[in-house]
């Protein structure tokens, strides 16, 4: 095989590209499969950030339709060219059929018209007759002979057309299927290689609905469609030369309108492509908006914004639901045009053919015959059918090709810091010194923001320095640059004396441990997570790293011990716990070079001390460098580098920097001086679940597992009633009657096509010319009103069911979303409810529901009526044929059946498999800082790959049971033909039937049959709506288990703040067997400030949750102002709540509608949120932004630092003015100059409201009126500051333990 013959991801030898036999694994196909993953290097360009911001608002351009099977492999070839072949030879059936039809024809009418008495009728002999077999009028063939002709020819045209269905459609599928698992790697391989600029300049919002509905179209693009279109072209070629040959003259008469017709529908389908753009990009931006809200839920609901979030939403669906309705109409302008014209040549054929062949008789001159003109005919309706089906092949391509220019865009961009590449040096030794030679930086997406100006800083080998300095001061940029997450603008930072432009990514990286102040962990175990940080590491020294991490203890308390899964994005643990995690993670690799972000802000006291030392430990010998508010954690570093604006402004160790009385001593003394030590820990996130693990524990705790499959089979067996999804459609219901309507026209019109072709047959066995000459007029006038009638039916069948099928769309996407957003918190804690996997969902399942009603049920109704008619007509013309015909209706219904079967079992393991891989790959997206600084773009690729491969098996296994189906399916006509013909010309031949009957019975039926053959082609589409219907409807019907409608419960009208836990006891939903709270009784009272203080894991933020009602209590119950909050309406209780969380979750939106995101009950006014912005002190720094409040946040807040999120995320509560006040470590991400003022502001803001902080940091909560100690869930001690000190209990080890013994660096 050729080097062009592979195909691999990526690049070899270095990075994560797939390399040789590294995924012999992979799914095969065929024997070659295992070497066809293999690298493929895309046609890759650099492309700076400027020189891509038109393109990608604008959207690259299509790609080629050849460029669409770039990534195939020598084999797929091989597939491709099997299946182009094969789909060329069933489409030459129909024109070869048609030669034998027509000879069979003139037998019919030979016999007839020898059977009666000859009237002013001049009896010739052929002279130019151009049919194949003997035509001669004064000794034609026996009609037996030819009859039994015909059926052995078209028998063995029916086993072909069987055999090169099966080919075809195998092939292609195959093929199709090998070519987009391939590009699904490649583009997710892609994404994840990207620099970290690309994804500040980029949305990666809707890349859920890339990998899914974008790739679901370029497959179609270039699977069994490709040989659809071959099967029509070359149906539609021979067809015309069959045409000419048979009778020129006649043939151009007929296709006389039909420029006028291919020019109309091109115009049409280059209009519908269009609309189909526009509608698939208006789906991509709402998907990006529901994968944004899902993943902030608890943000989205603690403020009330889930009615906001779903009137956004759904204001996305306009456009696309517009989009496709016209789409719709343009449709059923073409088809209407086509029936029109279709019938038109109809009678135009046979008007004119029947005067050709007339005139040849009164002239003895004949050179037509019915054979010709049967020929002629069929050959050019076969013709014009087949040109008919290309628009809509083509628009699938045109959409494929559409959808392939992101992908492929994406693709094919080499980013500028590829971590994929195998360029760069790689030296033996990594000593670690650092230096900063002049650096001058601003971020990708804020080029006018100068971030650092000039920047000098060198750090020897082995140093431990510290950066210190305000909020937005660049320290944590000087961690980035370092791990080159960026490129300098100007200036250069060596290692070791050589440029990091110059190193090895990868190399850089590998020595290189992170631990940063917002801990990201994987929805995988414990163990794994760990283990991330040196992948392929062993178990006890994973052990290791988690005793050096203070994480040991914890963990095996656990039931599954290390083998715990996290959930998604660490939502199992507390903020303690996940910091310990990460910090384990980053000792494990024993790395030259440890930055520490804030490491252990999250941590409790005690944790804390154990952890620092561990800290200071595994610092010996190796270079750090310590990004730290709270400056009593770097007083022994060995220098200390002071920040403001960018600039080095001092540096020295503390003494030095103290005896300067400068910056650094100024904040030294109002740290000290005021109660504002930095609360830099992040407690609990997401409220302390106590490491819940998801839903059944005995489950393999790797990512490749399927832990929730068991979950979907159950949904997957029940069964949605047909009626359930159309009154889902209930509202459309006129445009679904008069669509219904207009099809049964449609379906009517075929049966009326055979009723007038038999009677127009059967005008030409008329001795009299004149008779037949009137008759023929007479049917031909029939045939050109029935066709305005179909044309007509036709395009109100296809503009109807648009709109019912759209609006029904539009209306499950926005139900669908609803419903999520319904759900309580413990729903979105089981692991098949992860972002990802809803995000999915969402646009995948609503989309598939249209399969159901829509053009499908016009389709239905058309096939029903076709049948029914057929078969009343059938038996009515003569009950023996009719029965004989009936049939092969089984047989296709059979088909129809086992090709449904096939595609639902199909639809459910696709289904699964892209919500798994759906689920890694915006895990992998949403986390990409994490990701590079591991080096893990290679396992997550693994990962994804595994998650695909065995619906990939199953798939191209199933193609080749889709193909026998198929060509089954499109023999059976030919079969029923050769029988059918067989059997009638013997009653003809025995004069027991009329060949003008013979025609209208099988003609009717099997005309029938074969609509039923073509709607074998709708089962896929059909069937993944039921799937996808089972899974929709049963999450609408889902009862949450905390109902948040505003409807139900009793509204609060006022709320004073008296708060009373009593006797709660409380497991969370994902673990019952683990007790949170134990028997806990709590009260404040109204005007209180009181903090909730204890070890990581202890309960703290799960009080906040009960009273939120994110969870409710096991036993027990939570009361405000003596009422119990379980019977109070959900939006109202929360409605006088504000929270600050520790790790707060901003929104892809400008500061400002962050800032008013905290009152979604009202239109937040200017003032008022520029007042909020003051309170939180944030609204100097946004004032000095380009476009102040106006300035974009990024994805998940992404372009503010961390304290910059946390000022936001303080405003934002405080605008909606809350009776009460939640404080999870509200000031911890904040520098000691900013968190005094907004400590200030705080306490401020605690005036006259009840308050509830939670805090690691104890002198910030030295004033509270009462501060609780928690141990275990229950209540330890209680008491004022002084007084819990007095006792020199709990509460005073931990005080002196934060204040007096906790081990500086």
């Amino acid at each position: 095989m050729t080097s062009k013959c592979k195909a691999r991801l990526g690049r070899s030898n270095e990075g994560y590209s797939l390399d040789d036999g590294e995924y012999d694994s992979l799914p095969s196909s065929s024997a070659s499969f295992d070497k066809e993953v293999k690298e493929k290097k895309p046609k890759r360009k650099k492309i700076k950030y400027n020189e891509e911001d038109t393109e990608t608002k604008k959207g690259p351009p299509p790609v080629s339709y050849f460029s669409l099977f770039r990534y195939a492999t020598c084999w797929d070839a091989i597939l491709i060219a099997v299946g182009l072949v094969s789909s060329a030879g069933t489409g030459i059936s129909f024109p070869a059929m048609v030669i034998f039809f027509g000879d069979i024809t003139q037998g019919f009418v030979n016999n007839g018209q020898n059977g009666s008495t000859a009237t002013n009728v001049s009896v010739c002999t052929p002279l130019n007759s151009t049919s194949i077999y003997n035509t001669n009028l004064d000794e034609p063939e026996d009609l037996m002979v030819i009859v039994e002709r015909f059926a052995i020819a078209v028998s063995i045209i029916g086993a072909a057309v069987a055999l090169f269905g099966y080919l075809f459609v195998s092939s292609l599928n195959a093929s199709a299927e090998n070519q987009v698992f391939r590009i699904r790697a490649l583009f997710f391989q892609s994404i994840i290689r990207q620099d970290i600029g690309w994804y500040d300049v980029t949305s990666t919002n809707d890349f859920a609905s890339k990998i899914t509905e974008d790739l679901n179209k370029i497959q179609e693009g270039i699977g069994e469609k490709i040989g659809m279109f071959l099967f029509s072209l070359v149906g539609f070629l021979a067809g015309l030369v069959n045409a000419f040959i048979y009778g020129w003259e006649l043939t151009l008469v007929i296709l006389a309108p039909m420029p006028v017709l291919v020019i109309g529908l091109g115009f049409l389908g280059k209009v519908t492509s269009n609309l189909a753009e526009k509608e698939s990009q208006a789906y991509s931006k709402a998907g990006g908006i529901a994968e944004e809200v899902i993943s902030g839920i608890r943000t989205v609901v603690a403020f009330g914004g889930a009615e906001k979030e779903v009137e956004r939403y759904q204001k996305s669906l306009v456009s696309a639901q517009e989009a496709g309705i016209k789409r719709g109409q343009l449709t059923g302008i073409s088809l209407g045009i086509s029936m029109l014209v279709l019938y038109g040549a109809y009678a135009l054929a046979f008007w004119f053919g029947t005067k050709l062949i007339l005139d040849g008789l009164l002239n003895c001159v004949v050179v037509y015959d019915a054979s010709n003109l049967l020929i002629v005919f069929f050959s050019v309706l076969g013709a014009a059918f087949s040109i008919g089906q290309l628009p809509t092949y083509l628009e699938s391509f045109a959409s494929a090709k559409g959808s392939a220019a992101a992908i492929f865009h994406v693709i094919e961009r080499v980013p500028a810091i590829d971590s994929a590449s195998d360029e760069g040096e790689e030296p033996k030794e990594f000593n670690g010194k650092i230096k900063f030679e002049n650096i001058h930086f601003n971020y990708p997406s804020r080029p006018d923001v100068k971030i650092l100006k000039g920047l000098n800083i060198e750090i020897e080998p082995g140093q431990t320095v510290a950066l210190v300095g305000s909020s937005g001061c660049g320290k944590s940029t000087c961690i980035q640059l370092v791990q080159r997450f960026y490129d300098v603008e100007s200036g250069k930072i060596t290692i070791d004396g050589r440029d990091i432009r110059d190193l090895h990514v990868g190399w850089l990286r590998g020595h290189i441990g992170v631990v940063g102040q917002e801990p990201v962990l994987f929805g995988t175990s414990i163990k794994e997570n760990i283990r991330y940080g040196k992948v392929g590491v062993g178990d006890e020294a994973i052990i290791r790293a988690a005793k050096e991490a203070n994480a040991h203890d914890f963990i095996t308390k656990l039931p599954q011990g290390y083998d715990t899964l996290v959930g998604d994005r660490g939502t199992q643990l507390s903020g303690g716990q996940k910091q310990r995690v990460a910090i384990a993670r980053a000792l494990v690799r024993n790395p030259k070079l440890l930055l520490l972000d804030e490491a252990t802000s999250a941590l409790d006291n005690q944790s804390e001390a154990v952890v620092q030392r561990a800290l200071d430990k595994a610092r010996q010998g190796r270079t750090t460098v310590i990004v730290a508010h709270r400056l009593s954690t770097i007083r022994n570093a060995d220098h200390i580098f002071v920040l403001d604006e960018g600039k080095l402004k001092e540096q020295g160790n503390h003494e030095e920097l103290m005896n300067m009385d400068n910056i650094y001593a100024s904040l030294v003394k109002v740290q000290q001086g005021a109660s504002t030590s930095t609360a830099d820990n992040k407690t609990v996130q997401t409220l302390n679940r106590q490491q819940k693990v998801i839903k059944g524990n005995k489950r393999p705790n790797t990512r490749g597992s399927s832990q929730s499959e068991p979950n979907l089979e159950e949904e997957d067996e029940k069964e949605i009633s047909i009626f359930r999804l159309l009154k889902a459609n209930s509202p459309e219901w006129p445009y679904m009657v008069v669509g219904v309507i207009s099809a049964c026209i449609v379906g009517g019109s075929n049966i009326a096509f055979a009723i007038l072709f038999g009677e127009v047959l059967g005008s030409l066995s008329f001795t009299d010319i004149e008779v037949a000459r009137q008759e023929t007029i007479r049917y031909s006038l029939l045939f050109l009103l029935v066709g305005i009638l179909a044309g007509i039916a036709s395009f109100f069948q296809a503009f109807m069911f648009a709109i019912a099928g759209e609006r029904l769309t539009s209306r499950v996407r926005g139900w669908t979303f609803s419903a999520m957003l319904r759900q309580e918190i413990g729903w979105y804690d089981e692991e098949e409810n992860s972002a990802g996997s809803l995000c999915a969902r969402l646009s995948g399942d609503a989309a598939s529901i249209q399969g159901a009603t829509g053009s499908r049920l016009g389709t239905i109704a058309q096939v029903v009526v076709t049948l029914t008619i057929a078969l009343i007509l059938s038996v009515y013309f003569d009950y023996r044929l009719g029965l004989v015909t009936a049939c092969f209706v089984p047989l296709v219904l059979v088909a129809t059946f086992l090709q449904a079967k096939i595609v639902m079992g199909q639809s459910a393991v696709e289904r699964k498999a892209v919500e798994k891989s759906a689920k890694i790959a915006m895990e992998g997206i949403s986390n990409i800082r994490t990701i590079a600084g591991l080096s893990l773009e290679k396992i997550f690729l693994e990962q994804y790959i595994e998650a695909l491969r065995k619906s990939h098996e199953r798939t191209v296994r199933r193609s080749h049971v889709r193909g026998v189906t198929f060509g089954f399916s499109q023999a059976i006509p030919n079969w029923a033909y050769a029988i059918c013909m067989y059997y009638g010309g013997y009653l003809v031949s025995q004069n027991e039937m009329t060949f003008e009957n013979v025609f209208k019975t099988s003609e009717s039926l099997i005309f029938g049959t074969m609509l039923v053959g073509q709607a074998v082609a709708l089962t896929p589409n059909y069937n993944k709506a039921k799937v996808a219907a089972v899974k929709i409807f049963n999450l609408l019907d889902r009862v949450p288990k905390i109902d948040i409608s505003a409807t139900t419960g009793e509204n609060l009208e006022k709320v004073e703040g008296d708060i009373d836990y009593d006797n709660i006891k409380f497991s969370y939903p994902t673990r019952p067997q683990v007790q949170v709270l134990k028997d806990l009784n709590l009260k404040i009272k109204k005007g209180q400030t009181v903090a909730l203080v204890g070890h990581s894991g202890c309960g703290k933020s799960t009080c906040m949750q009960l009273l939120l009602r994110f969870y409710d209590p096991t036993e027990g119950e939570v009361r405000i102002d003596g009422k119990n909050i379980g019977p109070i309406s959900v939006p109202s209780l929360r409605s006088f709540i504000g929270i600050v969380s520790q790790e707060p979750t901003l929104f892809n939106r400008t500061l400002a509608d962050n800032i008013a995101y905290g009152d979604c009950s009202r239109s937040v006014s200017m003032a008022k949120i520029i007042e909020s912005a003051r309170k939180a002190n944030i609204h100097n720094f946004i004032a000095s932004l380009p476009m102040g409040y106006d300035t974009p946040v990024g994805d998940r807040g992404t372009q503010l630092s961390g304290g910059q999120k946390q000022r936001i995320a303080i405003a934002r509560a405080l605008v909606r003015n809350p009776k009460i006040l939640l404080l999870d470590e509200a000031t911890s991400a904040l520098d000691t100059e900013s968190e005094k003022i907004v400590q200030a502001a705080l306490d401020q803001a605690r005036e006259g409201r009840t308050c509830i902080t939670i805090a690691h940091r104890l002198s910030t909560i030295q004033g509270a009126d009462c501060i609780y100690v928690f141990e275990d869930g229950i209540i330890k001690e209680k008491g004022k500051h002084d007084d819990l000190l007095a006792k020199e209990g709990t509460y005073y080890d931990l005080y002196t333990t934060q204040s007096g013994q906790l081990s500086p660096l």
